[in-house]
């Protein structure tokens, strides 16, 4: 047999399993990852939302981190680079302090009447709606998160009709008035099987026929054991994104859920527990590939009263931490978490910016870097620049000067689709 005929006869063997690989593992969508999410309960939620947050944030860094010495010394950090970080950080609570924000009718909501969680539905998408199309004010700063959408009831049997109501409801209200965009995405919480990911998609198919909506996206929560570790011994949640059919845009981790799922006394749930991180080794190793997002979960230690500075230095360090891991989306809760959240994502990228640089300059052929750096690796340093950028941790002039390569360069070494503005 040639050489020729072997290729050949190999093509054949392996051709249905490159489009499964190619189907299975699209790779990046070239789409912004936002930092954070902003849960916010339906009836608690306005055209204000977003300004307020960036407001009583702004507030809070004046009163108890008023410079960037005095932050630093909160945070029990060295003050270099903390000087340039803390404007950078007024200046992105001014102009765009939420950057992903879901408006909540699970536990944050509660359980209410049909009456009365109807009127929510419709008040919240109106609401939604009027701050999509103020867009920006003049001084740049937006009323609406670039990514946005609502977090229903779960598709469990207690719940499964009043969560399919709601978002039937906004949806209509969404797309009658022209608010409906492609940084909407609906997050189905405590997913139990690969079913309920079909069912979703189901829904969201019958939603789009009914309503004439674009596609809808959705994210699935991993809130219980099942979704881990189904009774059949596989991993559930790697079958839950093929499930979505596409759908499925990211995975987030729920701490108190999960935690209390697998007997973790209320006292030591955390996102840095190890059934925590087991979960999320998981997800991430789940999502490899997919193009799907992983976020990390929230801590419910709030940064209010006396407990401000204590409360900072904890969620800097799990944020930081999140980071390391590889996992670059987390919750917030409250709005005195968003400095430390754009703290510690902005010394994250800021810190590894020269080095990334000089590694990837040297790996473009312009230097000596000390580093022997694969395809791979140079992948992932203009995939952290990319991150940065997007943020605004970085910007594309200090990129262009470190590395001499533009954003279209760096999405190609990152072997990423250019990305959009979201």
């Amino acid at each position: 047999m040639s050489l020729e005929d072997l290729v050949g006869e190999l093509d054949r063997r392996l051709a249905d399993a490159d489009v499964a690989l190619a189907a299975d593992y699209p790779g990046d969508r070239g789409v912004r990852q936002p930092v954070h999410t902003v849960y916010v309960p339906a009836d608690k939620y306005d055209v204000n939302t977003v300004g307020t947050w960036g407001a009583e944030a702004t507030a809070v860094l004046s009163e108890y981190g008023g410079s960037a010495e005095v932050l630093a010394d909160v945070l029990e950090l060295p003050p270099g680079l903390m000087g340039e970080v803390f404007e950078r950080v007024r200046a992105k609570l001014a102009r765009e302090p939420i950057e992903d924000l879901r408006i909540d009718f699970e536990d944050g909501y509660g359980t209410r009447s049909d009456e009365e969680e109807d009127a929510a539905a419709f008040a919240a998408a109106r609401a939604l709606t009027r701050s999509v199309r103020a867009g920006a004010s003049a001084d740049g700063a937006s009323a609406v998160a670039p990514y946005h959408g609502l977090r229903i009831k779960s598709l469990e049997v207690p719940t499964r009709r009043r969560g399919v109501r709601t978002l039937d409801l906004f949806v209509r209200e969404l797309t009658a008035a022209g608010g409906l965009t492609d940084g909407f995405v609906v997050t189905l919480p405590k997913v139990t099987s690969v079913e309920q990911v079909e069912a979703m998609v189901m829904v969201l198919e019958a939603l789009e026929v009914e309503y004439g909506a674009s596609e809808l996206k959705f994210e699935i929560q991993v809130e219980t054991p099942q979704a881990i570790l189904g009774s059949d011994g596989t991993a559930l949640i790697a079958r839950m994104i093929k499930a979505g059919a596409g759908r499925v845009t990211g995975l987030h981790y729920g701490t108190y859920d999960y935690s209390a799922s697998l007997g973790v006394a209320a006292a030591y749930q955390s996102m840095e527990h190890p059934v925590a991180d087991h979960a999320k080794d998981v997800m991430q190793l789940a999502a490899a590939g997919t193009g799907v997002f992983v976020s990390d979960g929230s801590t419910n230690v709030l940064p209010i009263g006396d407990a401000v500075h204590a409360a900072w230095r904890l969620h800097y360090r799990l944020v930081r931490r999140s980071l390391a891991r590889g996992i670059y989306q987390g919750w917030d809760m409250h709005p005195a978490q968003l400095p430390t959240r754009f703290v510690a994502t902005y010394l994250f990228y800021r810190e590894g910016l020269e080095t990334a640089a000089t590694r990837l300059r040297a790996y473009l052929g312009q230097g000596e870097s000390g580093y022997l750096d694969e395809p791979a690796t140079a992948a992932a340093l203009a995939g952290f620049v990319l991150r940065g950028l997007d943020c605004g941790a970085v910007d594309p002039a200090e990129v262009d000067k470190l590395i001499g390569v533009d954003i279209a360069g760096l999405a190609k070494l990152a072997r990423r689709p250019l990305r959009s503005e979201r």
